[in-house]
């Protein structure tokens, strides 16, 4: 027996009401297509089958794909809301039908429950003199699977266009408090180069060796925008097509949690999409910018660093609030992890730290405010264990540190966050100080604070909570999936056991006091 899900959600997507409809969408006209359209991400290519490839250099895009021409459900991408019990799903095809759903279940060969689903589609840039859009995006569809098993395997497949999908599966986030092991993967700046499919490889390798509750992906994530000279005065939308299909094989199987960069929100960087299209094409709970969720023992929050985070911002009360009601349960969440694409810590010469401000390549741009000053206040004030980044291509793992300065040369029994980078899944590296020829990035920066950095290798990053206390770091190099380039544990001093032991002791000196003030 089939149970479809009919119901209204409010705000997970586009921060709007949408409804899962149970009565037909209104149908456009089906793409005709001549001939048989096919289409392929070149996973089994090596490096010499892509064109201009020389470290630190990516060379050039892989061929895009046409939408236009893809009738099967393509792009499919998950995502969580922050309920276990509920998963996100995104996919396109180039058209729409009168039956668009997501049949799901606990057992692959009984998918008992059905989600409809909503659809919408865009069109990109105007062309005054040919008097149309240079752009039109095929369907996107947005689905929601309601009343799952938190930490089971589930199994969905899509209906849509009137094409089915293979079936698939993914593991719901375990609920919070359990205490299992939980696995992600992480990246950023990846883009659609020969380099970027190749570290998807690379991921897609490692998916076959472990099981991974989920994906984040920490900015700059198709490089749509114009850059290069390669690329008119827009955004190439098909660019987002490509990319979509290319991280189809790891969004497919597990949540794929994303915070956009300045090349999504960045009036110049993102070629005017301004946050647009990012919220077009992804998922993400709250406003999706920044949002934050639960994982079983670990609690994720993504800030938007091409944002205002000072204390009076909305940003900075929100992330003041989030973290604050976190903090406040650490038993169910004794890791706390936050994402964004900007690093407030790099020890490269290209970009810098973080402090708010693009001013280096354009005078005009504005201030971002409470860059890292607040910022980094509200870290050390609810205790939390890793900050995730992407923006400088390369990988930096720092030590334990706050205030630049107060460095713990240590993992063992950590009390500061821990800052990483992973900024090296695709695009150029920052091997080169710009404006030279061959100085290297590293050549004159080396404070105390970065424990490990590559500069010349293109790679992803892992993390396994072992437990409450411990955290496996592992980052791999691009076609190494076997052994890790490098491995860490981290040992955490959980947050509750710290302000038990600090109310403990409050508690007794109080009770000294009194004691001393009857007697006296």
């Amino acid at each position: 027996m089939k149970t479809t899900v009919r119901w209204t959600q409010l705000s997970i997507f586009h921060a709007s009401i949408l409804f899962f409809i149970s009565f037909p969408l209104i149908c456009a006209n089906e793409y005709t297509v001549d001939g048989l359209y096919e289409y392929a991400i070149p996973y089994e290519s090596s490096l010499e089958d892509f064109n201009g490839i020389s470290t630190p250099k990516c060379g050039y895009e892989i061929e895009q794909m046409d939408v236009s021409k893809v009738k099967h459900p393509n792009q499919i991408r998950l995502s969580l809301t922050g309920d276990p019990t509920e998963m996100a799903v995104t996919w396109t095809t180039n058209s729409v039908s009168h039956y668009e759903v997501v049949n799901y279940g606990v057992l692959e060969t009984d998918l008992n429950f059905t989600a409809l689903s909503i659809s919408h589609q865009y069109k990109w840039h105007w062309l005054p003199g040919e008097g149309d859009y240079k752009y039109t995006s095929g369907f996107i569809h947005e689905s929601l699977m309601v009343n799952l098993i938190p930490g089971r395997i589930h199994y969905y497949q899509i209906e849509s266009n009137g094409v089915s999908s293979p079936i698939l599966n993914f593991v719901a986030a375990p609920e919070a408090g359990s205490k299992v092991p939980i696995s992600f993967l992480h990246t950023g700046d990846v883009g659609v180069f020969g380099t970027s499919v190749m570290v998807t490889k690379t991921m897609m390798e490692r998916m076959e060796k472990k099981n991974f509750h989920g994906m984040v992906h920490c900015g700059d994530i198709s490089y749509a925008n114009k850059f290069n000279k390669t690329k008119p005065d827009w955004a190439a939308q098909h660019v987002w097509d490509t990319w979509g299909q290319m991280a189809e094989p790891v969004g497919s199987k597990m949540p794929y949690m994303a915070t956009p960069g300045n090349h999504e929100l960045g009036e110049y960087d993102s070629t005017l999409e301004n946050g647009t299209i990012y919220t077009k094409r992804f998922i993400m709970p709250g406003n999706e910018r920044y949002f934050s969720f639960g994982v079983g023992m670990v609690h994720f929050v993504a800030v938007s660093t091409d944002e205002d985070i000072h204390h009076g911002s909305t940003q900075g009360v929100w992330l003041d609030r989030t973290l604050g009601k976190i903090r406040n349960q650490r038993s169910k969440w004794p890791w706390l992890v936050v994402f964004q694409h900007r690093p407030v810590y790099n020890s490269g010469a290209n970009h810098g730290n973080w402090t708010g401000s693009n001013n280096w390549d354009d005078p005009e741009t504005p201030k971002f405010m409470g860059w890292p000053e607040d910022y980094e206040s509200l870290l050390i004030k609810h205790d939390v264990d890793l900050v995730l980044c992407g923006h400088v291509h390369h990988y930096e793992r720092t030590w334990p540190v706050k205030d630049r300065d107060d460095v713990t040369q240590s993992y063992d029994d950590v009390t500061k966050p821990v800052h990483i980078t992973c900024g090296h899944g695709g695009k150029d590296l920052y091997a080169i100080v710009w404006g030279t020829e061959d100085k290297n990035t590293y050549t004159d920066h080396h404070p105390r604070f970065s424990a490990a950095r590559d500069n010349v290798h293109w790679g992803h990053c892992e993390l396994e909570f072992l437990d409450e206390k411990r955290v496996r770091h592992s980052m791999f190099r691009m076609g190494e999936s076997e052994v890790p380039a490098e491995e860490v544990v981290i040992t955490r001093v959980r947050s509750g056991a710290r302000r038990v032991g600090l109310d403990l002791g409050l508690i007794l000196a109080c009770f000294v006091w009194v004691f001393r003030y009857v007697r006296g």
